[in-house]
């Protein structure tokens, strides 16, 4: 179970900490690719960039808790 986080008496659902660690996991991979030039192999961009958002969120909500990192 995800729960939700308490910072100073206000609760933060635990899915919207996800996907800011998503968002942040996204934007470093998405400079990586544009780094390395394999960004020019994609015909459409954002589509790419939502899809890597959508991959690592779903990651993130599958194996954290399983892992110990959340009760």
């Amino acid at each position: 179970m995800i729960l939700d986080l308490s910072i100073g008496g206000v609760l933060i659902p635990g899915l919207l900490v996800f996907a800011l660690i998503a968002l942040v996991a996204t934007m470093v991979v998405i400079r990586f690719l544009a780094a390395t030039g394999v960004t020019r192999l994609f015909a459409y961009r954002p589509l790419v960039e939502l899809a890597t958002f959508v991959i690592i969120y779903g990651l993130l909500v599958q194996h954290l808790p399983s892992i110990g990192l959340l009760p």
